[in-house]
């Protein structure tokens, strides 16, 4: 998809002699920001939507989201997709042409909405760290490598133009344990598709090991880090289903004592902050592409944590997208039975932790 070519209200009026003095004024009140780039980020605050983040799911992406996270200050979604969701079933090299017109639609909400959009192969052909697991691996099979770069090559041709503060690529969810040789030599070669397509496209590339290395084998190929926020995971995943063993954590408290471990904000920043600093002095921007905690984690634990590692971020300079915006892990609907709710366009909205959001932006 091309830009939305609809020329927006503030273009309208500007076209028209009326309404010069007003566009000038309008234009003067509003700061320059410096264009996005591998090097430097900008600090983006928002959310995660999950509508293609499962090939069951697969569904369209609500612009009412996006209207409301607007009108709340934020202008930031990471789109965490399934690439079963727009491709055919029995030949992962057909792309289905309605399905990535739905996606076409979350970018043009984006731009209507001033949200920049970050698309994300969540599951990527050969990659994922949910499950199933993919029956090729996208690290050691060259077939898998060749439709996963096949893929990212047709969206960035389908988005060639759209600008950088508008919309990025973050490749793949999370890396696990994969060298960091293997991790370059992958990347490179899918950059190498989607730039005979769009030379310019900002890329974020999350860290190794879950999104908690910084990825310096990246360094040179022109991309941006993500990280991720979910340290202590026995706070940030207490009773979590998916997590193994997690029904047996202790009620987490804040700070947390984790074996010869207390994790409080010198802790937190000595882990999540320190070494991707580092990261950054060497020319790599840095964005927390996801942080959250569950919903059985007692409501005031998590927005105490929460203050902490938000304050890091806005010391640090980055940005944040949360997991998520309307689920367990978000401000909206997320069913926690220690929060009272305020109603909010017939939503349930978690106004004491949307307070603390606002307060690190």
């Amino acid at each position: 998809m091309r830009r939305n070519k609809d020329v927006s209200r503030r273009a309208f009026l500007c076209a028209s002699g009326a309404a010069v003095a007003a566009c000038a004024v309008a234009a003067a009140s509003e700061p320059e920001v410096a264009a996005p780039s591998a090097a430097k980020l900008p600090k983006w605050h928002g959310f995660n939507l999950l509508e293609k983040f499962m090939v069951h799911q697969n569904a369209r992406f609500v612009e009412n989201d996006f209207a409301y996270m607007s009108e709340l200050g934020f202008d930031f979604v990471r789109l965490p997709m399934d690439y079963r969701c727009w491709t055919d079933p029995n030949d992962w090299t057909k792309l289905r042409e309605d399905v990535l017109k739905e996606i076409d639609e979350a970018v043009s909400f984006g731009e209507k909405h001033r949200i920049h959009v970050c698309l994300n192969f969540h599951r990527a052909p050969g990659f994922t760290v949910a499950q199933p697991p993919e029956p090729k691996e996208l690290w050691s099979d060259d077939e898998a490598l060749r439709v996963c770069a096949m893929h990212w090559a047709r969206f960035a041709e389908r988005y060639a133009g759209i600008p950088n503060d508008r919309l990025s690529f973050n490749l793949f969810n999370e890396p696990t344990l994969v060298s960091g040789q293997v991790y370059r030599r992958v990347v490179a070669c899918v950059l190498e598709e989607m730039r005979k397509h769009d030379e310019k496209r900002l890329v974020i590339c999350d860290g190794r090991f879950w999104g908690r290395m910084p990825p310096e084998e990246l360094l040179g190929l022109g991309v941006a880090a993500a990280t991720r926020g979910y340290d202590p995971m026995p706070l940030t995943h207490y009773k979590a289903e998916w997590v193994s063993g997690s029904d047996k954590y202790d009620v987490p408290a804040y700070p947390l004592k984790e074996g010869d471990t207390l994790w409080n904000k010198e802790r937190l920043r000595e882990k999540m902050i320190v070494p991707w600093k580092a990261l950054e002095a060497k020319g790599m921007g840095v964005i927390v592409g996801e942080f959250g905690a569950y919903n059985k984690t007692p409501h005031p634990v998590v927005l105490s944590w929460m203050r902490d590692v938000l304050d890091l971020w806005k010391e640090a300079g980055w940005g944040w997208s949360m997991w998520n915006y309307r689920g367990a892990f978000g401000i909206v609907n997320s069913d926690r039975a220690d929060v009272t709710y305020k109603d909010w366009h017939g939503y349930k909205l978690d106004s004491l932790m949307l307070t603390v959001l606002k307060s690190a932006m």
